[in-house]
């Protein structure tokens, strides 16, 4: 059985897609994979089957990642245990999770943690997210596949984030999701109209981004969700936010979180809140609001990263 970790973007989504970088943490809930050899590919999530179906989008997917990794037909099943579409890194954990699963049954020889295994996963769980969402930038994946806290950008890839505290996160689901791919291209065509408010977003997020980073390497927590408001707020110019988000980031703040915005594409799905030590304030405050909610603790590290965020209490998907 292979897994793959979930993931929540801290700061700089969207502008990630135009070269920028941004900070993500991995989650120790996604999702579990198994993969056999089989005469015609299928595809069970969940309760969802899917053998034939011609323009299925998860059958396109798997014939992507197939592909990638030169794999014959297989059939897979996998578990789901964080909410589709919500900004929580569902997709891509999808895809790492599965590329790993085939990869052990069409190529065991090759060993998963090496440098080959993981760009033959990132590769792979790359073609699976381009059905799905046209342009994705690479962070979902690299999340999902490394876990603990991560910068990343095009250019440069995914490079570990030392921690000096550990981050307590309360997570809310805060509206139905929207298709990352439509918040994307939504994106694309207001910087087509308006290519200053392009350059000047990027740029601010960029520097929002690398403030953070230092923020999280000296432990500097209120500093971190200062920056994570003024996130939020480009974010909403960009259009992204709405009144749910925007709700529980004020619900959030108002019981003493130290930065909350949305994560992910936006238009929904998932808010995150930084708490200052304890993130049972502000879940009880999204669960005041009808929020479905869970906490998530990223251990402090003095080097590399070693493990995932711990999720301490969540609601069903």
């Amino acid at each position: 059985m292979a897994r793959a970790c979930g993931k929540v973007i801290l700061l700089g989504e969207h502008a990630v897609v135009y070269g920028a970088p941004a900070l993500a943490v991995g989650l120790d809930i996604g999702v579990t994979a198994t993969a056999e050899r089989a005469d015609v590919s299928s595809l069970v999530v969940g309760e969802r089957r899917v053998t034939s179906d011609v323009g299925s989008e998860l059958l396109q997917a798997l014939a992507a990642l197939c592909k990638s990794l030169g794999a014959p037909p297989v059939a897979v099943e996998a578990q789901l245990e964080l909410p589709p579409g919500a900004g929580l890194g569902a997709s891509a954990a999808l895809g790492v999770a599965i590329a790993r699963a085939v990869l052990e049954v069409t190529r065991p020889e090759l060993e998963l943690a090496s440098a080959a295994g993981r760009d033959a996963v990132l590769a792979a769980a790359g073609a699976w997210e381009g059905v799905f969402h046209g342009n994705p930038s690479g962070i979902d994946a690299a999340a999902s596949e490394r876990g603990g806290c991560l910068r990343y950008s095009r250019a440069e890839g995914a490079t570990p984030v030392p921690l000096a505290r550990p981050l307590e996160l309360a997570i809310a689901l805060a509206g139905p999701p929207a298709s990352t791919r439509e918040m994307v291209a939504s994106v694309a065509r207001l910087f087509e109209r308006r290519p200053d408010l392009a350059g000047k977003s990027v740029s601010g997020i960029t520097a929002l981004v690398e403030n953070a980073r230092l923020c999280l390497e000296a432990g500097d927590l209120p500093g971190l969700g200062k920056l994570m408001d003024l996130n939020q707020m480009l974010l909403a110019g960009l259009m992204l936010s709405t009144e749910g988000i925007e709700r529980a980031c004020d619900a959030a703040r108002r019981a003493g979180a130290l930065g909350a915005k949305l994560t992910g594409a936006g238009g929904g799905g998932a808010v995150i809140a930084l708490a200052d030590l304890d993130p049972e304030p502000v879940l009880a405050a999204f669960r005041r609001e009808g929020f479905t909610c869970f906490s998530a603790t990223v251990a402090a590290t003095s080097a590399v990263p070693s493990a995932a965020a711990t999720p301490r209490e969540r609601s069903a998907p």
